[in-house]
């Protein structure tokens, strides 16, 4: 509102777009660009005030959209989910982003009552605050070479993930009670933290009794993760570059955008 003052609040976007929540993807998506042109990104401002020299302010900038790209990439990999603005906070003296809240892995967020249909956060604002070449340039090569790192880490990072086959417990999958609780835990106070939640709702039912049976569900979770790391999505297996440019397509998609969950604000 400071920058913007004629643009509608956060809290009448969030409301519109729940009035749609039952509705269509078709009828998400008009209400989506309607919140959009009625609500601007602005984020670009927070490094113009906190950064007044010049080569600070582009240095800062730089190493907040590098942070952006790895974190993003990395939380792809590892399916980190549950990406509201809540859970993304931003060192005022680097300028990088933190990430917070990461109990919804492994691509736990398409288990939520509203699925989560995008691989990491790279919203309006977010983009904002990479300047004029937006997802180009920087971000787009910092993608590509942390993809890349990632692919040649590739023994290290299935022999820790396949720990889970093995592991008794395993918190880190959301049960239908975690997953509603979670969704409107995040609705109503818009500053929950999942880390909570989970513990709130654990219980000894979620401790697999006999340690000797392979956990299916952490099979799958590891083939998936291999297929990552391989370049497999949809059946194809592409390059780094074809599927970072995937990736920030589906990121970007105002298809896919329109129908998360409202508490995501995904107009931010």
């Amino acid at each position: 509102m400071k920058y913007r003052p004629q643009d509608i609040s956060a809290l009448v976007c969030r409301k519109a777009m729940m009035s749609v929540s039952g509705k269509t993807a078709d009828v998400k998506l008009e209400k989506y660009k309607e919140v959009c042109s009625k609500f601007k990104p602005v984020f670009r401002h927070f490094f113009t005030e906190k950064f007044v020299e010049p080569q600070e302010w582009f240095n800062k900038r730089q190493s907040y959209t590098r942070s952006v790209a790895v974190s993003s990439i990395i939380g792809y990999v590892l399916g980190l989910g549950d990406r509201h603005v809540q859970n993304i906070l931003i060192n005022c003296n680097t300028a990088e982003i933190v990430h917070i809240d990461l109990g919804v892995a492994f691509e736990q967020g398409r288990c939520l009552p509203t699925p989560e249909t995008v691989p990491f956060r790279l919203t309006r604002d977010i983009v904002d605050g990479m300047g004029l070449c937006g997802v180009e340039g920087v971000f787009r090569r910092c993608c590509e070479r942390t993809m890349q790192v990632m692919r040649s880490s590739y023994d290290a990072i299935t022999t820790i993930v396949e720990v889970l086959l093995y592991d008794p417990l395993h918190d880190w999958a959301l049960s239908p009670t975690k997953a509603r609780t979670l969704q409107r835990n995040v609705d109503a106070t818009l500053d929950c933290s999942l880390s909570s939640t989970l513990s709130t709702y654990s219980t000894r039912a979620d401790v697999q009794s006999d340690a000797n049976n392979t956990n299916k569900l952490a099979e799958r979770v590891l083939l998936r993760l291999q297929e990552k790391l391989q370049g497999t999505e949809e059946g194809s297996v592409l390059s780094v570059r074809g599927q970072v440019n995937m990736l920030i397509q589906q990121a970007s998609d105002p298809m896919r955008l329109c129908q998360l969950f409202a508490g995501w604000q995904p107009y931010l």
